[in-house]
């Protein structure tokens, strides 16, 4: 049966994305997720003949929001937004010359009936705020914020791909391999 609603985020994963090869690395678990609110991104352009709409082009231009964590892993941060870690030290730098790196972004909802599975191909992450506060009477969990916009995938022109039957071949090697069409 196909879900009726969605609700809660997990399973969150990542997978660095090679431009010049058109090739996913090693998937990595993200721990840590609390929401993300993408909207989508793209225009639809109304052309009038004949004293009515004519003839209407719409656009995919991806999607763009917020991602919000418990933080962000060490090791997202050293392969995807090119901080690079002091093998002696364990100090973390950012350097302002380094690029976010380009990655799949994948994740699910839980449905009434299954999880629905999602991944967003060639995202771009921007750097989050540095936020926190003083500890009063209790501890307040402090998360962190950071845009995601994915665009199509030069290659394919992938944007999202969205899996949420469970008896697919894919949907059980979600979080194996990006998912890509007849692979």
């Amino acid at each position: 049966m196909a879900n009726k609603v969605l609700y809660g985020l997990k399973n969150v994963h990542y997978a660095l994305y090679t431009e010049s090869t058109g090739d996913y690395g090693a998937v990595k678990a993200w721990p840590g997720a609390v929401s993300i609110s993408l909207s989508a991104e793209g225009e639809s352009n109304t052309f009038y003949a004949d004293d009515m709409p004519y003839f209407v082009t719409v656009s995919n231009a991806g999607y763009s929001g917020d991602f919000e964590s418990a933080k962000i892993p060490a090791d997202f941060r050293t392969a995807i937004m090119g901080e690079t870690k002091d093998t002696t030290t364990g100090i973390i730098i950012e350097d302002a010359a380094e690029a976010p790196k380009p990655f799949a972004l994948m994740f699910e909802f839980e449905g009434d009936e299954t999880a629905a599975r999602y991944c967003l191909y060639n995202c771009k992450i921007t750097r989050p705020n540095i936020e926190s506060s003083t500890t009063e009477e209790g501890t307040e969990v402090q998360t962190v914020t950071a845009t995601i916009t994915a665009i199509p995938q030069p290659d394919t022109g992938y944007v999202k791909a969205f899996c949420e039957d469970s008896s697919a071949s894919a949907y059980d090697d979600w979080y194996t391999t990006v998912p890509e069409i007849g692979a």
